[in-house]
């Protein structure tokens, strides 16, 4: 049964549909195929967790869009909050 969503090919990130415990599977689409992974840590219903490994510095992907950058390597399965995440915002004003 999937228990969370991806919007996105290109996100990194899986958004929990319900709570989701640790060491529990986390199941979700991608693009028609069904994808799983182990959840590292509780994860509060629509909180977000890595759908793969993000190193360190790396943009985090959600919705299509980055929200911010890893503030440390962050594992597959792991909750990607506040904690572990960096406020980044793009200068829109920049010609180039």
């Amino acid at each position: 049964m999937l228990n969370a969503m991806i919007v996105e090919p290109k996100d990194n990130v899986v958004v929990a549909i319900e709570p989701i415990q640790k060491g529990e599977t986390v199941t979700y689409t991608c693009e028609g195929d069904e994808k799983t992974l182990t959840a590292l840590e509780d994860i509060t219903i629509y909180h977000k967790l890595a759908a793969r490994d993000i190193a360190k510095g790396e943009p985090i992907v959600k919705y299509g869009e980055h929200i911010g950058l890893a503030a440390r390597d962050i594992k597959a399965g792991e909750h990607v909050h506040c904690h572990n995440l960096e406020e980044h915002r793009e200068n829109l004003d920049a010609k180039g």
